[in-house]
C-alpha cells in the first residue's frame, strides 16, 4: 500500500489508465476478429469499410502508448494483405504464424 499522499494519487492514476488501455485492446481484438468474420464470410466490400476504422484505432492506440507504433503498422499491413489476396488462394500467401492479436 502507498504511504504518501503523492503515492496514493499515483497509483489511482495507474488504476484508471490501465483500465482505459485494457479497454482499447479489447476493442481492437474484437475489431481483428469482426473483420476476419466479415472477410472468411465473403463481404469484401463491408470488410473494405471496417478497414478503416481499424486503421484508425491501430493508430489511436499507437499514438497512445497502448501498443507500438511498429506493431500497428504490422497489423494494418498483414489486414490489408488479407483483404487483397485472391479469394481462390485463401491464406495461402499468408505466413504460418500470422496470428493477429
Amino acid at each position: 500500500m502507498p504511504n504518501t499522499k503523492s503515492a496514493k494519487k499515483a497509483l489511482r492514476q495507474n488504476e484508471k489508465r490501465r483500465i482505459k488501455n485494457l479497454s482499447q485492446k479489447r476493442g481492437i481484438k474484437r475489431a481483428v476478429k469482426n473483420y476476419k468474420s466479415i472477410l472468411s464470410d465473403g463481404g469484401v466490400e463491408d470488410a473494405r469499410k471496417q478497414l478503416s476504422s481499424l486503421y484508425k484505432n491501430l493508430d489511436k492506440a499507437a499514438k497512445s502508448g497502448v501498443i507500438k507504433k511498429n506493431k500497428s503498422s504490422r497489423m494494418k499491413s498483414r489486414l490489408a494483405r488479407r483483404l487483397n489476396t485472391p479469394a481462390e488462394n485463401g491464406d495461402a500467401n499468408l505466413p504460418v504464424n500470422s496470428q493477429i492479436e
